[in-house]
């Protein structure tokens, strides 16, 4: 069995609409949510083996204020990327480790999520994650597969999923910040 993290970046700052998509940072909010999930991974309690996340500032600044001390692997065609090239990242992963987390961008994060969930593995967190999967959300899945290689759509369940919201109420779509 192998284990997947999904983390969303957090909250992006629309300020300065000259700035392309790749270069926009986090405003304040998106600070504060990154730090309070970078500290709710961390109590997760799972070892992280290896990151491998899109380059864009907003996760880079995401990772940042996280303060998540998992090795990263910065992939362009992870910026933006569909499920179906998210997968193929995965697929193509050398060593083998156990745990691998995921940082990137919606739709495609929320796809590779519900993808991976095999039919008979939907629970209330495969509900959760359908209904959205918000900026700074973190979803674990476990996935019925020996190597990641072996990384198939319906291989998986969801074990765990949080938003900031979850943690910090303010944080929800009608907070403050």
């Amino acid at each position: 069995m192998k284990r997947l993290g999904l983390f969303r970046h957090a909250k992006s700052d629309w300020d300065d609409m000259s700035l392309r998509d790749f270069d926009r940072g986090l405003n304040a909010r998106g600070r504060r949510g990154a730090a309070l999930m970078g500290r709710h991974i961390s109590e997760y309690g799972a070892k992280w083996d290896r990151m491998l996340a899109s380059p864009a500032k907003r996760i880079r600044l995401t990772l940042e204020s996280s303060a998540l001390e998992i090795p990263v692997d910065f992939i362009d065609a992870a910026y933006l990327a569909d499920s179906t090239t998210l997968m193929s990242l995965l697929a193509a992963i050398e060593g083998d480790p156990a745990a691998v987390m995921l940082a990137g961008h919606n739709p495609g994060l929320q796809e590779l999520a519900l993808d991976l969930v095999g039919e008979n593995n939907e629970n209330a967190l495969f509900g959760e994650v359908l209904a959205k999967f918000p900026t700074a959300g973190f979803a674990v899945l476990d996935l019925a597969i020996d190597s990641w290689a072996d990384c198939a759509p319906g291989c998986g369940r969801i074990v765990h999923f949080a938003r900031p919201r979850d943690l910090d109420p303010e944080l929800g779509p009608l907070g403050v910040g």
